[in-house]
């Protein structure tokens, strides 16, 4: 994934580069969503049923939310995780994604 050629506000772009950094480079695809410029989907390429949504609108300045998705949409979780900072992303994002970082 290219972080540079997307159409993606500062912070955006800053979340994927540490999404990279910490997991390399295939782990994980993206749904552009090229209609929210403050906001981008994110998901396993071998599990897309399970996905999380990261966005920085309406948050405080340097602050994110993220909205998780499962396979049972009832089990989604939207509007719960805002105002985050970028470790406490992490800390719900490795929890969605059963990962270590």
């Amino acid at each position: 994934m290219n972080v540079w050629a997307l159409e993606k506000e500062v912070r955006i772009k800053h979340f994927l580069l540490e999404v990279i950094h910490r997991y390399g480079e295939n782990l994980f695809s993206v749904h552009e969503l090229p209609e929210q410029y403050r906001a981008i989907g994110i998901f396993k390429p071998h599990e897309p049923e399970l996905s999380a949504y990261i966005f920085t609108f309406a948050q405080n300045t340097d602050k994110y939310g993220i909205d998780l998705y499962y396979p049972i949409a009832q089990h989604n979780i939207v509007g719960e995780n805002e105002n985050l900072s970028l470790e406490q992303l992490f800390s719900v994002f490795n929890i969605h994604f059963d990962l270590v970082s």
